[in-house]
């Protein structure tokens, strides 16, 4: 989904005062409604592939929560690796709750016997952008808080193993885990080690505005805006983790953002390895759409070995 070619259109009804094609209405009363990432399915012991998993309250205030995921066969002192995930939807869209990301993100529990922490934050408009941001670094803090072993959730306390920490992230969300990424490395985050990103058909802003970020964005600072054109950023070397991996899809119109970020990262003074697979005949989060695909069968299994590797 390319963020800079959506724009809104002149509602048919009088009762709508902003229509995304796609994505959202904004009625004159305030209420919005979401056109796609609505369906949800609920928690619980996976048949396909025994993982368990539960849901979370990280901040009842402001509804920031998670879904957990748990490996099956997981001993009561076993320490695993853990995989902090944060959803795309242009940041306007979709929850960890929706069936892709519930069944991606059981899949990869299970293939590369991790935990998973699911971020669910606050989507645009209702929350502008950079409240998608703030959410997820309260929840990455509050996973942090478990590293002592005396955090609120027991999956935490009892099964992570705090030095071998992965961000990941689908589209809006890769930018969301970039974003972190370089949180901690400008400001530091006691109690775990980030060993490293994956960043899945990555949105980054262009040369030009987007338009779709403008509206969700008020103080969206165009191409300077370096939350959104990451790549311009003179200080991503500071990104505090040794690798990265990037998927990128031939058909999709994020795959040029996916490689100029790859070239950014290259040509900086970061001191870590960063890997861009292509899968070719492949359109943006194809292995979110089609999880049983050979293509994207293929994308797991080089995003569990990312992970498994020491």
């Amino acid at each position: 989904m390319d963020l800079s070619k959506l724009a809104p259109t002149t509602p048919s009804d009088p009762d709508v005062v902003r229509e995304i094609p796609n994505l959202f209405r904004v009625y004159k009363d305030g209420r919005v409604e979401r056109l796609i990432g609505v369906e949800t399915v609920p928690s619980g012991t996976d048949s396909r592939t025994n993982v368990q998993s539960k849901d979370v309250t990280i901040n009842p205030d402001t509804g920031v929560s998670a879904r957990l995921y748990l490996p099956p066969n997981t001993s009561p002192s076993q320490k695993l690796t853990l995989l902090i995930y944060i959803h795309g939807g242009a940041f306007c869209v979709c929850t960890p709750f929706n069936p892709g990301y519930h069944v991606h993100m059981n899949t990869l529990s299970a293939y590369a016997n991790v935990v998973v922490v699911s971020v669910h934050y606050r989507l645009a408009p209702e929350s502008p952008i950079p409240v998608c941001y703030d959410d997820t670094w309260e929840a990455i803090q509050w996973v942090a808080k478990h590293a002592s072993g005396d955090g609120p959730e027991p999956w935490l306390n009892d099964h992570v193993d705090f030095g071998r920490v992965f961000f990941g992230g689908d589209s809006a969300g890769a930018n969301i885990a970039h974003n972190m990424a370089m949180r901690i490395g400008a400001e530091g985050l006691g109690g775990l080690n980030l060993n490293g990103i994956v960043l899945a058909c990555p949105y980054f802003g262009g040369d030009e505005k987007d338009i779709l970020v403008e509206l969700l964005y008020p103080n969206y600072g165009g191409v300077d805006d370096l939350k959104i054109h990451s790549m311009k950023d003179p200080k991503i070397s500071g990104l505090c983790c040794k690798k990265v991996l990037i998927f990128v899809a031939e058909k999709d119109v994020l795959r040029g953002r996916g490689q100029s970020y790859y070239e950014a990262l290259k040509k900086s003074e970061w001191n870590g390895t960063v890997d861009i697979i292509e899968t070719e005949g492949e359109n943006h989060v194809f292995h979110l759409l089609n999880p049983v695909g050979e293509k994207s069968v293929a994308l797991v299994q080089k995003f569990v070995e990312f992970m498994k590797q020491t």
